[in-house]
């Protein structure tokens, strides 16, 4: 009941505040950082925030009253369908909702463990969230904030097919989804399997890749190793796929989101050569490959 009555009462402040033209623009970036301390304490403005871009973040210090928060991409023919949220580790003063014609609930400051959300973009191509900020009487320092990060059907990888609730997270990959993912990867890493750790409340594998060569990535996660001078790296899968530490080389593929990188096809490595090879005398392989 209490729950209802807060959404109706935000759904309320949205309506009048909108109605009344009181919205205040306060960024047209792919990142923000504000302060609820700077805001002018008379006002009754809802701060809006728009987000152009197809990943980014948001740190919103000393919450007060309510911030709107518009990702809307300044692309040209945005082929981008899924707005993706993750909640800082640390979100505390204020209540993050997605708006969908009512106003739905993501990330309360009592959650324990901060998941990641992910919804579909309405047909003008933008999500509006809303962050209500928590009432305290004292100014101690809280900080509600999010990365997001925009995806598309094509996005490869378990982290979409989890996040977009597809029933075929683990899937194995064809040898048409082995060239292909050489090609399109955020990472393709040559290496083998040092460990592999399972957390149960996440629901999440980490594989972690001792890697002999790092033929791609986009960013740096994988870190060279002057001792054994080799790299080092975590790779990120679903528990449900159930990987297991496996013995020999393998060609580590799959796409990287919110700094982590998480895994795609992972063919053993002279299996892979077979395929390739055998594709390249067909001229049937998508991209040439260093082997």
């Amino acid at each position: 009941m209490k729950k209802s009555r807060r959404l109706l009462a935000l759904l309320l402040l949205s309506t009048v505040l909108s109605s009344r033209g009181m919205w205040c623009m306060a960024g047209d970036v792919c990142s923000w950082k504000g302060s609820g301390l700077s805001w002018d304490a008379r006002s009754r403005a809802v701060e809006q925030v728009h987000l152009r871009c197809t990943e980014g973040s948001l740190e919103w210090m000393y919450p007060v009253r309510a911030l709107r928060v518009i990702i809307e991409p300044n692309l040209v023919n945005s082929k981008h369908t899924t707005v993706c949220i993750k909640p800082h580790s640390q979100f505390q003063g204020a209540h993050l909702y997605v708006e969908k014609r009512e106003l739905h609930l993501l990330v309360s400051e009592i959650d324990g463990v901060k998941k990641v959300h992910c919804f579909g973009m309405d047909s003008s191509q933008r999500v509006a969230l809303f962050l209500q900020a928590s009432p305290y009487k004292n100014l101690s320092r809280r900080t509600a904030g999010f990365q997001y990060e925009l995806l598309n059907n094509r996005t490869s990888g378990p982290v979409f097919q989890k996040f977009a609730l597809v029933n075929d997270a683990c899937r194995p990959c064809d040898n048409e989804d082995l060239l292909m993912a050489v090609c399109t990867s955020d990472f393709v890493v040559r290496g083998s399997i040092l460990r592999v750790t399972h957390d149960m409340e996440t629901q999440i594998s980490q594989v972690d890749i001792n890697a002999l060569k790092v033929h791609r990535q986009t960013n740096s996660i994988f870190q060279p190793d002057d001792q054994t001078r080799t790299w080092t790296g975590p790779i990120r899968t679903l528990l449900q796929c159930r990987v297991k530490k496996g013995d020999g080389d393998f060609l580590f593929t799959g796409s990287e989101h919110f700094g982590d990188a998480w895994l795609g096809c992972a063919p053993r490595y002279k299996d892979f050569l077979e395929i390739y090879q055998k594709a390249k005398k067909l001229r049937s392989n998508p991209c040439d490959f260093q082997i």
